[in-house]
């Protein structure tokens, strides 16, 4: 009998030698042991309503009146929706504010949000009202940061980023080691204050090197996040618990889809451009949730022909991080552990002036810095300046044929 063989004896056996047990316990609840129809549960009906948000979801999310129309957008979407659910049983499922655990958010085969192939992020859920203790090591980053995302609905998207510490702002052991303290009530050095409706701590973690961090599969972050008051040991799941946490699985899926607002040109941020391989000036993203506060960002959708390339040019600022990263049109970053589909300032090769120029095409052009589209004739190029000091020139861009830049 192998390994596979015993698990399944062993699972068939537990259940039998539970039968008699369920159905006493069921006759003295007065219950219909012998009927085969499952009991009404509240698990039960929040699983059921899982079922129904994902189609939901998937009717609502990729429809024509949010600009899904192609069968490849749509295919996309598909697997952009089982990255979120993925993605929120992961985070949601199972967190619990009073013993967080901190958890990965993105990897090269769980991508929302606008992942970054040269960063490593992890999630924590909190509690405006606890304090905790966050113990790490920067691992050779060259930038580590905690935001606090606050607001909104358990499990749901939060309504703003409220509160923010960078290693600039805390004190670092010079074996790279730290450690914060979080709370209501803390002030000073190595502290962050939590407002009342805190619902999630955020760390990043940017690396600049030649092989993308995230791609690593050596590359480790030390972190850990406990509570000051011990809450004592977690309760043994029951019937309300669990619908709660699938509940948060729903409020997740929903809050990275249907609740987010539809595209209005009135509100869009000023660094985004609705132009076709033209970028606006960089800038900082304010409050918004899940951003980076000390990166400057630009951002503009690339569409080119099988022959051409889009030609990229400009200085990179005095700043901590810069890179430039390929999206889908759901902030999904494109292959980048068997393809270049970003570029950080350790894989740049610059020009003898300084200047940097990179060609984004879908097939090798011959020269320094090609950025693969894997073939998608469009998609989103972004940009990141992480606490850039003085005015950053904006990336300037033109379609050329490959036959061109070759010559």
């Amino acid at each position: 009998m192998d390994r596979r063989d015993f698990l399944k004896s062993a699972s068939v056996a537990g259940a039998i030698s539970l039968l008699p047990l369920a159905r006493r316990a069921a006759a003295e609840e007065g219950a219909a042991g012998e009927s085969d129809a499952p009991p009404s549960t509240e698990s039960g009906r929040a699983y059921a309503e899982l079922g129904r948000t994902l189609q939901e979801v998937e009717a609502g999310y990729l429809s024509a009146s949010r600009g899904i129309t192609r069968p490849g957008d749509l295919s996309d979407g598909h697997r952009f929706l089982l990255h979120v659910l993925q993605t929120a049983l992961v985070l949601k499922l199972e967190s619990d504010p009073e013993r967080p655990v901190f958890r990965r958010i993105v990897s090269p085969t769980q991508k929302l949000l606008g992942d970054n192939p040269d960063a490593i992020y992890f999630e924590a859920a909190i509690r405006g009202d606890r304090r905790y203790r966050i113990r790490g090591n920067n691992a050779g980053a060259v930038y580590t940061s905690f935001t606090i995302e606050a607001g909104g609905v358990e499990g749901g998207y939060p309504e703003r980023t409220d509160g923010a510490r960078n290693d600039t702002q805390f004190e670092i052991r010079s074996d790279e080691g730290y450690e914060l303290l979080l709370g209501p009530d803390v002030s000073g050095p190595n502290t962050l204050k939590l407002p009342g409706d805190a619902r999630t701590v955020t760390t990043r973690s940017y690396f600049e090197t030649p092989r993308s961090a995230a791609a690593d599969p050596i590359r480790a972050v030390p972190i850990s996040i406990e509570p000051v008051e011990d809450p004592g040991p977690a309760p043994d799941p029951d019937d309300a618990s669990i619908a709660r946490s699938i509940r948060r699985v729903i409020a997740y899926l929903r809050g990275n889809t249907l609740l987010q607002p539809m595209p209005d040109p009135a509100s869009r941020p000023s660094w985004v451009s609705a132009i076709p391989n033209q970028f606006n000036p960089p800038a900082k993203p304010g409050e918004m949730a899940f951003a980076a506060v000390d990166n400057a960002y630009t951002m503009a959708p690339y569409a080119l022909g099988p022959d051409h390339a889009l030609v990229i040019e400009g200085r990179f600022p005095r700043c901590r991080f810069a890179n430039v990263v390929l999206w889908n049109r759901y902030l999904q970053s494109y292959d980048y552990s068997s393809r270049q589909i970003s570029l950080n300032r350790a894989q740049t090769r610059l020009e003898p002036d300084g200047r940097y120029r990179i060609a984004i095409a879908s097939r090798d052009p011959g020269v320094p810095n090609w950025i693969d589209t894997a073939g998608r004739p469009s998609g989103l190029v972004y940009w990141r300046f992480l606490l850039p000091e003085g005015e950053i020139e904006t990336p300037s861009a033109r379609v050329v044929p490959l036959s061109e830049l070759r010559a």
